[in-house]
């Protein structure tokens, strides 16, 4: 009888210490990420990585952890590099969810990456979320744990049409030509039906293989076609080669945006006074007005860094030369949506975090966030931005706008001579 007393006295004694265990806080809250760090889109993977860091840094050392119950609890960044490859990314998932237990998965740069991953966390019930996927596909196939911070593809280039429609609205010759991907394809579909609704003529509209070496066909044709302005464009390497090839041939438009691409310091480094006048639109340029004031002034939540505070700590994390783009803010962005996502829930739980992530609206430096049913980002708006004598300007919209657009930009013989794009 004592044996068995003891026997279940041992046994209850276990059961509350592992009761104990599985309420107490944790000491940490890790963030996984198979990043691109080499391969087709380490620039973007680079800036993300940075950007991530810097907000990390801001939540455990100024805004002092992340608030679950009565603890703050700093958070951890695991990354690994996945080489921008599809095999790579469902592997390195695997092991930050089984090996290194991660509380979520931040999915890698590009729209095929992550949709190549989403499965994978999808089947791991972990929280996915999407900082550089923006193809409106990926929200279509029914996933319940993914959250988008990047805005989607089909609404890329309404901005830059309806600055278009504004500023010279005899110009309605449109000439469409994007890479054959998943992303650029839906940045095509959301800018066809948009230019549709505003007048304009589409006189040309083709894809162009990913890893293209060589659009001169393509190119010569569109030039045939003789539009007064030009969108296209997929990822950072055809974009250069687009706008180089555009210079060979001589193609001048009054008009030139490049999406993924021409936003990097890097394209214009590259391309020098080619650039000049060409024009991407972006989630996030560094002076965009947001800011707590105006968050209260629109009445949302708002959850810092400052823009100076995120420039100041990328810049800690990064090469010194480097300056903090899109890809960037909104991967720190993406840090700040799970922070307010975990303390909303009072957990780490998956599940419990992906629902309250759905109920959240706010505002940081990057600007607004929410989501819709599927985890789409609808609460973010983008601007446009021109090169204008070697810097980014921010020409649309209105309210947002750094300076006056350069329009038409210099033609190609003249920035051959060193002109440079600044307005009139």
């Amino acid at each position: 009888m004592k044996r068995s007393l003891v026997g279940i006295f041992v046994v209850f004694a276990f059961l509350l210490a592992g009761v104990s265990f599985a309420g107490a806080a944790p000491d940490k809250i890790v963030i996984g990420h198979p990043a691109c760090l080499s391969g087709k889109y380490a620039k973007a993977g680079e800036q993300a990585v940075g950007g991530i860091k810097a907000c990390v840094e801001w939540v455990n050392t100024t805004y002092g952890g992340v608030q679950v119950g009565d603890k703050k609890i700093p958070l951890k960044y695991k990354y690994y590099d996945c080489e921008s490859k599809k095999e790579v990314v469902t592997s390195l998932i695997g092991r930050l969810v089984s090996v290194d237990k991660v509380n979520v998965i931040f999915a890698p740069y590009s729209s095929g990456l992550t949709l190549r991953g989403a499965p994978v966390a999808e089947s791991r019930r972990i929280l996915y979320m999407d900082h550089g996927g923006a193809s409106n596909a990926i929200f279509r196939q029914g996933f319940r744990y993914i959250v988008q911070t990047i805005g989607p593809a089909t609404r890329y280039h309404e901005g830059t049409l309806d600055m278009i429609h504004k500023i010279a609205p005899n110009d309605k010759r449109l000439a469409l030509a994007y890479e054959d991907s998943e992303f650029a394809k839906m940045v095509m579909e959301g800018a066809r039906d948009h230019a549709k609704k505003l007048g304009f003529e589409i006189v040309f509209e083709r894809t162009y293989p990913k890893g293209v070496t060589d659009l001169t066909p393509l190119l010569s044709a569109l030039k045939v076609s003789k539009p007064d302005l030009v969108l296209g464009g997929g990822h950072f390497e055809d974009g250069q080669l687009f706008n180089r090839q555009m210079a060979d041939l001589n193609i001048d438009v009054n008009a030139l945006s490049l999406i993924a691409a021409a936003t990097l310091p890097a394209f214009y480094r590259a391309l020098t006074t080619m650039a000049e006048g060409v024009m991407g639109p972006s989630h996030w340029e560094f002076g965009v007005k947001y800011s707590a004031e105006q968050a209260k002034a629109t009445g949302l939540p708002w959850i810092g860094p400052s823009q100076d505070q995120f420039m100041a700590l990328f810049k800690k994390f990064t090469k010194k030369d480097m300056l903090p783009d899109y890809h960037a803010a909104e991967a720190g962005a993406q840090v700040l949506a799970y922070v307010l996502g975990v303390q909303k829930a009072g957990s780490m739980d998956s599940t419990k975090v992906r629902q309250a992530l759905g109920e959240l609206k706010f505002m940081s430096f990057y600007g607004g966030w929410k989501v819709d049913e599927s985890g789409m980002q609808v609460g973010h708006s983008m601007v446009d931005v021109q090169w204008q004598d070697g810097k980014r300007v921010i020409v649309w919209p209105e309210a947002a706008k750094t300076g006056k657009a350069c329009y038409p930009m210099p033609t190609f013989e003249e920035k051959a001579k060193d002109v440079k794009a600044i307005p009139k």
